[in-house]
């Protein structure tokens, strides 16, 4: 699949905020900075969809684009370390919550993960919490056109033996670049193989 058009549709501080249509949402989450904007940006084809920025915690809305006149691309906040009051981070994970809790429309949340770094409590514990609410989700791992294959390869199995510990099996994975297209064509696939699914 190719993402041939893409538009903001709107930007919500509450679930009821977000569109009332029927269309499959696929949401895209992960800690501040894992490189979450660019990847969105690579996957549309364009460079000023969603707002980067080098300061962690600049998504504090959930963002929905609506890609190919068909489905809903979602940019959630960020978890971790922004730097912002305890406040607007309890604020932040409420509407993380609710949106993944109670959206019916979400198909699918790609968990993105930044390849150079070893699994890290924060984003374990996410996931474990997804997978006891059955929210259906994939990993996505950033920014590999860092690493060299070898090293790429190496970090995954690390990632993928500390997963086992707790889960059956390694859910579906992506390794990704904004920057050199890598694992593009593969994620853009999944989700339209997906849709294609949903429809019959």
């Amino acid at each position: 699949m190719e993402i041939k058009k893409a538009e903001f549709v709107c930007s919500s501080a509450k679930i009821e905020q977000c569109p009332q249509s029927e269309r499959a949402e696929y949401a895209f989450i992960g800690r501040s900075n894992v490189g979450k904007s660019s990847l969105i940006n690579s996957l549309a084809n364009n460079k000023k969809l969603a707002k980067t920025s080098g300061r962690p915690g600049k998504t504090q809305l959930i963002n929905h684009f609506l890609i190919n006149e068909e489905w809903h691309l979602v940019d959630l906040p960020g978890y971790g370390f922004a730097k912002v009051s305890k406040t607007a981070k309890r604020k932040f994970q409420k509407l993380i919550e609710d949106y993944i809790l109670e959206r019916r429309q979400l198909v699918n949340l790609f968990v993105l993960l930044d390849s150079r770094h070893p699994p890290q409590k924060i984003d374990l514990e996410f996931m474990e919490w997804l997978g006891e609410c059955q929210v259906p989700f994939s990993m996505v791992f950033t920014k590999t056109d860092k690493l060299k294959d070898n090293q790429l390869n190496k970090n995954i199995k690390v990632y993928s033996k500390k997963m086992l510990e707790s889960w059956a099996e390694m859910p579906v994975f992506f390794a990704t670049s904004a920057e050199n297209g890598a694992g593009k064509t593969e994620l853009l696939n999944y989700i339209g193989t997906i849709n294609q699914g949903l429809v019959r």
